[in-house]
């Protein structure tokens, strides 16, 4: 329920006052409360309020009108330009063919990409077996025990001296 009253007390630099309604007693009044109008409010000037009870039990008024007030004037804004507008041939155009272009080079990624290349080996004439030899720092034709030791050393181990003609084939006159 509004209600009418005049403001009695004003304190402008602390921003509250106290209005009187008709056979009432004064009421708080907070510029909060007051319209946003840019002007401060003048002791005798008529108010509506509403009256509102605050935490500690006390009548505070709440959405103030100033009903002797001109009211302000509206401030127009620039007519904006509608966003349905149509757009050029090149805004268009340009989104276009940038978009092409990035196809193009994403396309272009994509056919010259490096494959990795498995390499497989192609199989000997002579079938792999395991073996249980190890290079232990054996290096001459007599500590060896077979042709096929003596010939795992010649081809995995350093420093060996087990082919003198250098032919590949190790220890010829001893065991290969």
């Amino acid at each position: 329920m509004r209600i009418e009253g005049k403001l009695t007390k004003w304190n402008d630099d602390r921003g509250f006052g106290f209005i009187t309604p008709q056979g009432d007693s004064e009421v708080f009044v907070h510029i909060s409360a007051l319209p946003k109008d840019g002007r401060r409010p003048a002791i005798g000037e008529r108010l509506t309020f509403e009256i509102e009870v605050d935490y500690s039990g006390r009548k505070r008024a709440t959405h103030v009108f100033c009903p002797d007030r001109p009211p302000l004037p509206v401030p127009r804004r620039p007519a904006q330009r509608s966003r349905t507008t149509k757009q050029g041939f090149l805004g268009r155009l340009i989104p276009l063919a940038i978009f092409a272009g990035l196809a193009f080079y994403g396309y272009n990624q994509y056919i010259h990409r490096s494959v990795p290349q498995v390499v497989i080996a192609a199989p000997s004439g002579k079938p792999e077996t395991k073996t249980n030899f190890r290079c232990d720092g054996r290096t001459k034709c007599s500590q060896m025990t077979s042709c096929s030791e003596a010939t795992f050393f010649l081809h995995n181990c350093p420093d060996v001296q087990m082919d003198g003609d250098n032919d590949g084939v190790p220890c010829e006159q001893q065991w290969c």
